[in-house]
């Protein structure tokens, strides 16, 4: 890149902060839980929050610079753009990115394993891994058909858990506890994880779609590449499904009707279904992918709103 402005665009396109919903979804609805119970500490429920952006970030100068030099990335690609396949950044920059942003998640991880102790240790660290194993290393997550796995359990139930996990620890006034305090993971939290999962693997399910005759083409085993656009879209609609029946729970076990609120946004889930249901171009599915990831940042908002009031 030849100027300072191209180059900062460069890098900005590397970061994908169109992903960020998925980063902020999480601690959004921890919040609005931690709320509801009384467990809102504003420190840890930030820190979560920049920790959470940080290794979505990493995560995505991995996925940039591990597709490239593993031939993923292709010039039929009809996602957004990728810096180093298409030489905006040579890779040992975005290399160097990479493990930058993961030592910056783990700097601040440092306050919040004060604050969580062992618990919140080992998270951090599996999920570090796990960021770099999604399409780094000897067994890549994501060319195995496990990448929405990953994306359920790190973006969704850890996070959404975490998140309340770390308020509440807190106030428990514990430095460093070797194990979970009582009453620091509640059966609700962990239920008011599984939309922000399933909307967050989603956004996984719609780009898989769209690369599915790329990803055969260059060996990666998506669950679209290994069962089909037909699996994929019951996929996408099970997991809208699970996403819309959650709050019924909530309402079942005494939070009340505004617990209903995330239903407001079923429209829109409605719209991108549809053309999830009938399209594969990039065309199509580029526009859908930024409304599945909207998506997920209405329902968590309404879902926090209808937790804590």
């Amino acid at each position: 890149m030849s100027t300072e402005t191209s180059r900062g665009r460069a890098w900005l396109i590397a970061a994908r902060p169109q992903t960020l919903p998925a980063a902020a979804a999480p601690v959004i609805v921890g919040v609005g839980l931690a709320v509801e119970a009384g467990e809102l500490a504003l420190l840890p429920a930030l820190a979560a929050f920049v920790g959470a952006a940080l290794l979505q970030v990493g995560t995505n100068f991995a996925n940039d610079y591990y597709d490239a030099i593993q031939g993923a990335d292709t010039d039929d690609r009809e996602g957004f753009t990728r810096v180093v396949a298409s030489g905006l950044i040579e890779p040992a920059e975005v290399k160097r990115a990479m493990w930058l942003t993961f030592a910056a998640a783990v700097a601040v991880g440092t306050y919040l394993v004060s604050v969580g102790g062992v618990p919140i240790l080992v998270i951090g660290l599996v999920s570090v891994a796990a960021g770099i194993a999604y399409t780094g290393g000897p067994y890549p997550l994501g060319y195995h058909g496990l990448g929405d796995l990953f994306v359920f359990v790190f973006f969704g139930v850890i996070a959404v858990t975490g998140t309340y996990y770390v308020q509440a620890a807190a106030l428990t006034g514990e430095t460093f506890p070797l194990w979970i305090p009582d009453g620091t993971v509640t059966l609700a939290a962990v239920v008011a994880s599984l939309p922000v999962a399933a909307l967050s693997t989603n956004i996984l399910v719609v780009n898989n779609v769209r690369d599915r005759e790329e990803d055969a083409n260059t060996g990666k085993r998506t669950l679209a590449v290994r069962f089909g656009y037909r699996f994929s879209r019951i996929q996408y609609l099970s997991l809208v499904a699970l996403a819309y029946l959650t709050p019924f729970w909530f309402l079942a076990n005494g939070y009340g009707y505004a617990s209903l609120l995330p239903l407001a946004t079923l429209p829109i889930a409605v719209g991108v279904s549809r053309t999830v249901l009938t399209e594969t171009s990039g065309e199509a599915l580029n526009p859908a992918l930024e409304s599945t990831g909207k998506l997920l940042a209405a329902y968590a908002v309404a879902f926090a709103i209808g937790l804590g009031i």
